[in-house]
């Protein structure tokens, strides 16, 4: 008894994250039912989240779209150079403002984010059901290397972080949503991601140490855990950060 088969053919970058590498990036899928196109891609490893275009021979479809025997199933990635909102079924709505959510695993990604300027939540507590619920209620851009995570259908927005060092994770996040002209250093707290607002030493004199009172005279203070930072050693670090970040996304 032979059983219905499609063909999957998967582009760019999609071809790196296949369960079973092709080099030509096609997979050939037998199922015993008419299984969603979604339900294909995933088992091949590929999330959701990652695709901006999806054809069944040759004509758009969404997430949904049911397969038959003998389908050619083509899997784009995100379009950097083209847009293809007006023909693909399965690119999301843009969110409102390019706001982050991001997995206990990547918590040093969340703290180069905020220094960036971006508004980024990370917290160890969550489990997956609440990432995936604060990310679908505040309408943020989950970031995560968990492929699990990513194919939850309530997920419409998310990315899938190849790298593994916290940098060249942040310069992949930067170029992938091409936010470079958007970074706005300083403004956030690293720890909290609350705003950042200058305040006068007087106000804080109390909490600083001797050496810093007697140094440092600029101060900025977080509105919501209420820490202090001032242009100390660590600020230059964080500079020569900010300037590799930019240095490598423009």
């Amino acid at each position: 008894m032979s059983y219905p088969q499609a063909t999957c053919r998967f582009f760019g970058d999609l071809i790196d994250l296949l369960t079973l590498p092709d080099e030509a990036g096609v997979v050939v899928r037998t199922f015993d039912e008419s299984p969603s196109v979604k339900d294909q891609i995933e088992a091949c490893g590929v999330p959701h989240t990652e695709v901006d275009l999806l054809l069944v021979n040759g004509v758009p479809v969404g997430f949904d779209h049911r397969i038959a025997d003998g389908d050619r199933i083509s899997v784009y990635p995100f379009f950097n150079e083209m847009d293809v909102s007006h023909m693909s079924l399965v690119r999301p709505e843009p969110l409102p403002e390019m706001r982050f959510l991001v997995d206990i695993n990547l918590g040093k990604l969340a703290r180069y984010l905020r220094l960036l300027g971006f508004d980024t939540l990370s917290d160890g507590r969550w489990h997956d059901a609440e990432l995936v619920a604060i990310a679908v209620d505040q309408q943020r851009m989950l970031l995560t290397k968990d492929r699990p995570l990513l194919k939850r259908s309530a997920v419409t927005h998310g990315y899938l972080v190849r790298a593994d060092v916290p940098l060249d994770q942040t310069i992949e996040v930067i170029r992938r949503f091409d936010m470079t002209s958007s970074i706005k250093p300083f403004g956030r707290c690293m720890e909290c991601n609350g705003d950042l607002r200058t305040v006068e030493k007087a106000d804080i004199d109390h909490v600083l140490e001797p050496l810093t009172r007697r140094y440092f005279d600029d101060f900025r203070q977080c509105v919501q855990c209420r820490r202090v930072f001032w242009k100390g050693s660590h600020h230059r670090r964080l500079a020569a950060v900010i300037e590799e970040v930019r240095a490598r996304t423009t």
